[in-house]
């Protein structure tokens, strides 16, 4: 693609911060129609493939890394070999996370299960795996409450579950924090699959749960694309808003059609408009932390094809930021940010209160009629972000 008389380099560099999971691009083709389609990838020849296209980062469940349910010899050495490949690729641990959702245990949760047992062992799992995740320098632990909600709503106390819920994190904080291990949470909404309702299902939920906790300032957010999406909400203003409130910790990249099963599809193949206002705003925003793509390839491929989609969710990405910053410079979007209003925003509108201030607004004249006849421009700048998307 050429840009005025330059050839943009889409090419990835380990300085874009791009990270994917152990169960993205080795995700197997498997769904609840159908087993796999493709086999397993051993975890070194991962972060090795992971090296060759360019990106920068791992993030893992445990499961992802140690045989579930081994002898601790055999998951030590399965974890020293993964340690090995990254110290040899140059390859870093993003960001870890605990499988609390494949194994039968969990069907009725892992933090917010009925059965007590249950509870305690899946914040013993989490606790190990923190071990792990300091051990590998992962500065981001998330979760992702995937088993935690009801199909039937008497099952469960909504306001005991959260209750529950709120002890297990605050409880991994602590022992975090006694530790001292170097290490952040992020949760991770989503309103529904494969639970029918789940809790803290959207970034609003889940921030004002946060606020609740004992040791908030080390809790943020991992939200994702597709998660929002599902439940018909706007990505781009929910991750504005925890940027806003300084809680975006990680993000999840992929893309999904509204309305439809979690698809966790390649970044950038659906809402492009959407994605290309996410990747401006994690630009401008100076968000320094992983660009993380949790998406699959589609079922039907194999071999290449599965490097093919890790490369296109990271040159999407590139696109975008380009597109993003060709539009910030062209005049014609200035002047229509100007005729819209967009800078006027950014003024405070009254300030702090004071009782003067108070008096001086009450005794402001207002012409309603004249504040009704202005017109905001928008669509000649939403015509400009099409324009700038299309390349025309």
């Amino acid at each position: 693609m050429r840009q005025g008389d330059c050839v943009a380099d889409y090419t990835p560099t380990p300085e874009d911060r791009f990270a994917f999971g152990m169960w993205t691009i080795g995700h197997p083709g498997r769904d609840p129609f159908g087993d796999s389609t493709r086999p397993a990838i051993d975890p070194v020849d991962y972060v090795k493939g992971l090296a060759d296209i360019g990106a920068w980062g791992v993030s893992f469940h445990d499961d992802d890394l140690m045989t579930f349910g081994a002898p601790e010899s055999e998951r030590r050495a399965q974890l020293d070999r993964f340690k090995k490949a990254l110290d040899e690729t140059g390859i870093v641990c993003s960001m870890a996370t605990t499988n609390l959702f494949w194994h039968p245990l969990f069907k009725d949760g892992a933090f917010t299960s009925n059965d007590r047992d249950v509870r305690r062992y899946a914040i013993a799992k989490s606790m190990r795996n923190l071990d792990v995740a300091a051990e590998l320098g992962a500065p981001t632990y998330v979760f992702w409450g995937g088993r935690e909600g009801v199909e039937t709503a008497a099952s469960k106390e909504p306001q005991d579950a959260l209750e529950r819920y709120r002890e297990a994190l605050d409880f991994l904080a602590g022992y975090v924090k006694d530790k001292g291990y170097a290490i952040r949470f992020a949760i991770e909404p989503k309103p529904n699959e494969p639970r029918g309702d789940t809790f803290l299902p959207t970034v609003g939920h889940a921030l004002a749960f946060i606020e609740t906790l004992d040791n908030s300032e080390m809790v943020g957010l991992n939200p994702e694309v597709a998660h929002e999406t599902m439940a018909g909400l706007s990505f781009y203003q929910g991750v504005a808003q925890a940027l806003w409130q300084g809680k975006l910790f990680h993000i999840d990249l992929n893309d999904q059609k509204i309305g439809r099963y979690d698809q966790d599809l390649r970044f950038g193949s659906e809402g492009i408009k959407d994605d290309f206002f996410l990747v401006r705003l994690l630009e401008n925003s100076g968000y320094a932390g992983p660009k993380h793509f949790d998406a699959r390839p589609y079922r039907n491929e194999a071999g290449d094809g599965i490097w093919d989609f890790a490369r296109g969710c990271m040159r999407t990405y590139l696109i975008l930021k380009e597109k993003a910053k060709q539009f910030d410079a062209n005049p014609r979007v200035k002047q229509a940010f100007a005729d819209a209003g967009v800078p006027e925003l950014a003024q405070p509108t009254v300030g702090p209160y004071s009782t003067a201030s108070a008096d001086a607004l009450l005794s402001e004249k207002f012409d309603p009629e004249t504040l009704a006849s202005r017109g905001y421009r928008n669509e000649q700048l939403d015509q400009l972000v099409i324009d700038t998307i299309l390349g025309a």
